[in-house]
């Protein structure tokens, strides 16, 4: 999170531009990198790096249903503008750094557009970093970091399905930095740009706190291995690389 994100829910708006976008996740801490060519959307963005740079990715319920007319699941998660440049056919190219999940309560029109929401952040205070929620400050340094202690350590278990889940999909990595990714950070990341569908990405978003997500995500790449052994099928997609 940059220095200039929002600590406290005083610092954090009632009303926020909401981008619906089915698979696009945006976790705390997370970074999503975004093309925006529509108007309204261009607008969106204009609009938030006018007030406090922040915008909310929220998934529609419905990916059939336009955009701007979707019904949205009720929890989203607020990014901050990190890197913003402009090309020459005017699109924008942002960086969004993921700052507080909240609780969509609704849309207030603009003539801009782009959906204004009222929302609430008050649910989810221990996304901010002064909450220690996910981890102390100082288990946020290391890979080692133990999110449930009463029930032991859940990273050599999430590092033995991560690895049986790349095999099967035919991934590849740099298993060192992995190994040394807090696991914050590793969970999240994975939340967010591994091919998991809609209504599980939103699980994902939703769970409560790290262990919940930790045996969540766990869960999600253990079932995909086995359903895949199963059917007796092979990933048939280009490898991909997370390095």
């Amino acid at each position: 999170m940059t220095s200039f994100a929002p600590k406290t829910l005083d610092a954090l708006p009632s009303h926020l531009p909401i981008f619906p976008l089915t698979s696009a996740l945006l976790m705390p801490q997370g970074q999503l990198p975004l093309n925006i060519f529509e108007p309204r959307y261009l607008a969106m963005v204009d609009y938030a790096l006018a007030k406090d740079r922040l915008i909310g990715m929220v998934q529609p319920r419905d990916p059939s249903v336009p955009m701007g007319e979707a019904e949205v699941f009720s929890v989203g998660c607020a990014g901050r503008i990190s890197a913003f440049s402009e090309t020459d056919d005017g699109r924008y190219h942002i960086t969004l750094t993921g700052v507080c999940r909240f609780t969509y309560k609704g849309d207030e029109p603009l003539s801009q557009g782009f959906r204004l929401a009222e929302v609430d952040f008050g649910p989810f205070a221990l996304d901010l970093p002064a909450s220690g929620q996910f981890g102390t400050p100082e288990a946020a340094t290391t890979g080692a970091d133990n999110p449930d202690r009463e029930n032991g350590d859940p990273r050599p278990r999430l590092m033995q399905s991560l690895t049986s889940y790349f095999t099967h999909k035919g991934y590849s990595a740099d298993w060192q930095k992995l190994r040394n990714t807090p696991t914050l950070t590793l969970v999240n990341s994975l939340a967010m740009i591994l091919p998991f569908d809609p209504l599980e990405k939103q699980a994902l978003l939703e769970a409560k706190h790290l262990p919940e997500r930790v045996s969540m995500l766990t869960s999600l790449m253990d079932m995909a291995c086995q359903s895949q052994e199963d059917d007796g099928e092979t990933d048939e997609t280009s490898p991909r690389s997370y390095q």
